[in-house]
């Protein structure tokens, strides 16, 4: 369900492997589902939930995370007994609960691809955007191990890694990784703007806030609800960055030229190292 980015993305990727039959786009915009099948990214689109999950050996939840989590039980309803479900939702706490509940028989697998960008929409699918990602997921207790190894070798026909994660441990992790740099992104275009003459002064920025704010780019709505999902873990380290900022504004206040360098060159080090490793 989603015939967005990473919807469109999937069906690309899993039609070009062949490791699917056919595959039904549902969503509500009639837009997005003529260009999802004048791109060839799906054989058929509705807007009726059951009708586009009947007879489905998978279903991929590829929509906002508060959609996956309000469409769950109404999925359960109206797929076959031996469907399994997943989703592509960038927090997995809550997502993994409300599977668990639809699906008390363990059918279904709480998933989250690593891969992205700021464009949105089906028009911005790619076959290959999954190409050597961390696609990771995280099982419960109650998660059958059948399905977590079909919906692993799903992904892996897509060209992901796939991984498994304590959902916790996932939403601390992609709080300090991915929800945080989106946060400050916004942030960072909201300060320049509300400063005097905000306006002025975006038309003799370059490179620097450019780049910096790239993420910027992304869906609002998509942002806020995954802000507002995994809420206690934004606020804990978005506190570590304003104590970081403080750190370094202390350090510029006091004069403290070997303090701040001392702090550039630890970021700069470990911006190289993720450079490296990617």
């Amino acid at each position: 369900m989603g015939t967005g980015l990473i919807g469109g993305s999937l069906a690309l990727a899993s039609r070009g492997a062949g490791t699917v039959g056919s595959v039904v786009g549902v969503g509500r915009s009639a837009a997005s589902r003529e260009v999802a099948r004048a791109m060839g990214l799906v054989d058929r689109t509705t807007d009726d939930l059951a009708a586009g999950v009947q007879g489905a050996d998978l279903v991929v939840l590829a929509v906002p995370v508060h959609e996956i989590v309000r469409l769950l039980p109404e999925v359960a309803r109206h797929v076959g007994a031996t469907c399994l479900v997943t989703d592509v939702g960038s927090v997995k706490g809550p997502i993994l609960a409300a599977g668990d509940a639809a699906f008390p028989d363990g059918r279904f697998v709480a998933g989250h691809p690593i891969a992205g960008k700021e464009q949105s929409g089906p028009a911005a699918a790619r076959a290959d955007l999954f190409q050597g990602a961390n696609w990771i997921l995280t099982p419960s207790a109650r998660t059958r191990a059948g399905a977590v190894e079909r919906v692993g070798a799903f992904c892996r026909s897509a060209g992901a890694n796939v991984v498994q994660m304590d959902a916790t441990w996932h939403d601390e992790v992609f709080a300090t990784v991915s929800h945080l740099p989106h946060l400050v992104a916004f942030a960072l275009m909201d300060t320049v703007l509300t400063t005097e003459r905000g306006e002025e002064r975006l038309r003799f920025s370059a490179g620097g806030l450019r780049d910096f704010t790239r993420v910027a780019g992304s869906d609002p709505v998509m942002w806020r609800d995954i802000f507002l999902m995994n809420r206690e873990s934004v606020l804990r380290v978005l506190a570590g960055y304003q104590q970081a900022l403080e750190r370094l504004a202390a350090a510029i206040r006091d004069g403290d030229g070997e303090a701040l360098t001392d702090r550039l060159l630890q970021a700069r080090a470990a911006r190289e190292e993720l450079l490296h490793r990617s």
